[in-house]
């Protein structure tokens, strides 16, 4: 248990820092595609609630480290989204093209209107995400398309992210 967790962050790690040091410097790209976002639904769908929570945690955590955004926005929204994921556990054919491709578009809708109900709450400190807009249309677009690949690359990690299962469920 304790491999998965350590190689689940150290995936985590790797794809903050990606996305922070350098998806988010490309001045050209207005939006960046959300892997963190990614890699805790895999996280969670592979291995329950518990886990999707605490790597959504982790991740927020390590995202809010790095960026500009209020300190929790992205542990709060990371977290329920690994917890919603983990209601998937052994449900969902994760190696199907299609589902992953749904998978990324709702999880980022999800993200988005978690988001903007937090910006209701407070309004001077979280800027939330145009629906509409441009923007959110090529991160919805980006991580819809990457998320196939982005599992089947986690996929090829499964030995350490997933630990062996023990007993009768």
């Amino acid at each position: 248990m304790i491999k998965s967790y350590l190689s689940s962050f150290i995936i985590l790690l790797v794809f903050v820092l990606i996305e922070t040091a350098l998806l988010s410097n490309i001045f050209f790209l207005p939006a960046i595609p959300d892997f963190l976002l990614i890699c805790v639904l895999y996280f969670s769908i592979r291995n329950g609630k518990v886990a999707g929570e605490l790597t959504g945690f982790v991740s927020g955590l390590l995202l809010d480290f790095l960026s500009g955004s209020p300190f929790g926005l992205n542990c709060l929204v990371r977290t329920i989204i690994g917890f919603l994921g983990g209601f998937f556990h052994r449900m969902m054919n994760y190696e199907s093209f299609f589902v992953n491709i749904i998978t990324g578009f709702f999880a980022t809708i999800i993200k988005a209107l978690i988001i903007h109900f937090i910006s209701l709450l407070f309004p001077n400190y979280v800027n939330s995400y145009h629906i509409f807009s441009s923007v959110f249309a090529l991160e919805l677009g980006m991580n819809t398309f990457l998320c196939p690949l982005v599992i089947k690359l986690l996929r090829s990690f499964d030995s350490f992210i997933v630990p062996p299962r023990r007993g009768i469920d």
